[in-house]
């Protein structure tokens, strides 16, 4: 019932059947093992962060992804590995994970990402199509990372969704300079893919930032991405604060890039 490496609550067990009096047995006959309150792990297994995340998407059935950052490390597209002895695992949904995520292995912080923030207030407060379709248009950019053999794969944003929720976070917690170093690795994007996204998610500050960023390299795909229908709203935007206004995209970027 419960995988190797992998963890899973008594919440979750006694819906899928078990009594407390059957969970008790199972710990005592040392078949499972109890690690925090309420969270078990089959006894003699590691639990990993791939464990933890597993249940997370596939017993818990939450929306949450591995994107932004984490998702372009994990597909080889990040230009530079981060230093440090954590990792950090960048989640994207509307399901928050439990404090107890965060406390089975040390060298791994989970970081949660309300995805509201990349669909745009216009969709979300002023009822342009339901939250729930977002989400299900949004499950469909991604795919799926085997991660243990028998094992449905992690899943995870593609590359397309995985860069516009890296901006996102420009320039609180990913540099100017970072964001334009990750395009550096994202040469062969789906302008097919990207026309979809960037329609679906109106957070003016991303779609803004990204035509300036995608500009300044002008990859093939960008002139096949019709930006007719892509509202950048109105008036101009302070991303990086004492910066140059940018006048095309009215947005304020670090001096340097222009």
């Amino acid at each position: 019932m419960v995988p190797e490496g992998v963890t899973t609550t008594r919440s979750w067990l006694m819906e899928a059947g078990l009594t407390r009096h059957a969970l008790d047995n199972l710990v005592k006959s040392d078949q499972l093992e109890s690690i925090v309150n309420g969270v078990y792990k089959k006894s003699g297994s590691t639990v990993s962060w791939q464990g933890i995340l597993y249940y997370l998407q596939y017993m818990e059935k939450t929306n949450l992804t591995i994107g932004g950052i984490t998702a372009l490390e994990m597909q080889g597209l990040a230009h530079y590995l981060p230093l440090g002895k954590q990792k950090s695992i960048h989640l994207y949904g509307d399901h928050k994970f439990p404090n107890w995520v965060n406390a089975l292995v040390p060298d791994v912080e989970f970081i949660y990402h309300g995805i509201k923030d990349l669909l745009g207030k216009r969709r979300v407060y002023e009822g342009k199509n339901t939250m729930p379709g977002h989400q299900e248009d949004l499950l469909t950019f991604t795919m799926n990372q085997q991660w243990k053999e028998g094992l449905p794969g992690l899943r995870m944003s593609i590359p397309e969704r995985a860069y516009l929720e890296v901006l996102m976070d420009v320039p609180n917690k990913i540099s100017f300079d970072h964001a334009d170093q990750l395009i550096l690795g994202l040469t062969s994007l789906s302008p097919r893919k990207l026309q979809k996204l960037l329609t679906l998610c109106e957070n003016v500050k991303v779609r803004r930032l990204f035509f300036w960023i995608a500009e300044r390299y002008n990859y093939s795909w960008l002139s096949r991405i019709d930006r007719s229908n892509l509202g950048m709203g109105t008036g101009n935007r302070v991303i990086a604060k004492g910066g140059k206004l940018n006048k095309k995209y009215q947005i304020t970027v670090p001096e340097i890039y222009e």
